[in-house]
């Protein structure tokens, strides 16, 4: 039986020798066992397909990735998100916000969404305090940051500590702050077997391909669709010197046609997609050697303390744990990609080789309870921990997402 978990076991197998925590949790689809279920494409519409051993037996068995590192390290991200705007933790952010008049389309990033954590482009462009932010005082912290100097990032982003970092766009270029991953995270289908996809719709008008031709409406009308039937109200296309009506839509396969519109029938297809597994694995592993080698000088000292690199190691093994419990409660990973555990997930210790781990039982309100009681004694250590932090995107930046947008949206009209 899983023993409960608590701070003084948290701390004690950081200050000691253990190599990591790790939890391994079974799955089946939503649907039930055989359903079928999607993995994420990659380039050319691949699966990420491979062969694996399966240790007990020595057997080889054909797997598909259902969730990456990256992946897993988003979802975690995430869940740690909703639980500080929840009110159940309060961790240190980065938050710029695009929310200028000129903006088609608003919105507000934060340190746990960029894909680059505090060291993204977004966050480097932006100002604080009307200084460009890694010309400030505090983005400035992040150009000294190493393995042997990592307080201050302890302040602006632990999960930086815990999920990776490489400040390879920063003023030092490749030679920039890099952190290695402590806790890492996939997903994994067995026994996976290729199923067959189908697409097809049913227009409700019934709209046919040779009610048609559509061309492009010469002018804007609020009460007008931007396309007509009729070829006298239509823009027009000088072509050797002849005038004739500029058919509807851009793509050459679909131009003039009702389809250009996203009107008519889409003839049923079929192709490779899916696949049904045995079951699925989720295998996430907190490396507290990974941790055991960050020091945290406080106040500009050359040496930590130990007392101080104990509490900040601490506390980053207990935002690991949070994190990977937290998004064990939603593992709805895309569209037709659903999983529901077959069983309580429990963390074991891997402390002493030939004996079997410890096993620790932990939910989501005790493991926020660990969480917060470790960054109450980093704090007491003397270890910062910003709250906030609301950054203003530079003018240059504003432009810059202002034109994508309009693009965008070009793009999006040229394609419907």
């Amino acid at each position: 039986m899983a023993s409960a978990l608590d701070l003084k076991t948290l701390r004690d197998a950081v200050a000691g020798t253990a190599a990591a925590f790790r939890c391994v949790t079974d799955y089946q689809p939503a649907g039930g066992p055989g359903d079928k279920v999607f993995p994420p494409t990659y380039d050319g519409g691949k699966y990420a397909t491979e062969e694996r051993i399966e240790p007990a037996t020595g057997e080889t068995r054909q797997c598909v990735l259902l969730d990456s590192v990256q992946s897993q390290a988003n979802r975690m991200e995430l869940a740690l998100l909703e639980a500080h705007h929840a009110d159940k933790v309060k961790l240190p952010l980065l938050v710029t916000r695009f929310d200028q008049d000129d903006l088609p389309k608003k919105f507000t990033v934060n340190s746990l969404e960029a894909p680059h954590r505090i060291a993204d482009a977004l966050f480097r462009d932006s100002l604080l305090g009307g200084v460009i932010f890694r010309r400030s005082a505090t983005g400035r912290i992040l150009d000294k940051a190493d393995i042997r100097n990592a307080a201050g990032l302890f302040g602006l982003c632990p999960t930086a500590l815990v999920f990776g970092l490489w400040d390879s766009t920063g003023p030092r270029g490749g030679q920039g702050a890099k952190f290695q991953r402590a806790l890492v995270s996939e997903i994994v289908g067995y026994d996976a077997v290729v199923g067959a996809r189908t697409s097809s719709r049913i227009d409700s008008a019934q709209v046919r391909l040779d009610a048609g031709p559509l061309y492009e409406r010469s002018t804007d009308d609020d009460e007008k669709p931007t396309w007509t039937l009729d070829p006298q109200l239509a823009s027009s296309v000088e072509t050797k010197g002849n005038s004739t009506p500029k058919s509807f839509g851009k793509n050459p396969e679909t131009r003039g046609k009702p389809s250009a519109a996203v009107h008519g029938n889409i003839t049923p297809t079929v192709s490779d997609g899916g696949f049904t597994i045995s079951g699925a694995k989720q295998t996430t592993t907190l490396s507290l050697a990974v941790l055991r080698r960050l020091r945290f000088p406080l106040d500009g000292a050359e040496e930590s303390e130990h007392e101080v690199d104990l509490a900040a190691r601490t506390a980053l093994a207990a935002l690991g744990l949070a994190a990977g419990t937290l998004a064990r409660n939603d593992v709805d990973l895309r569209s037709r990609c659903h999983l529901f555990a077959e069983g309580p997930s429990a963390w074991q210790l891997l402390d002493r080789p030939g004996q079997t781990p410890e096993e620790f039982a932990l939910d989501s309100d005790a493991a926020l309870r660990i969480l917060d009681e470790a960054v109450r004694e980093a704090r007491g250590a003397g270890l910062p921990w910003e709250g906030v932090i609301e950054l203003t995107p530079s003018p240059e930046l504003v432009e810059l997402v202002r034109r994508s947008q309009e693009l965008a949206s070009e793009a999006g009209s040229e394609q419907a």
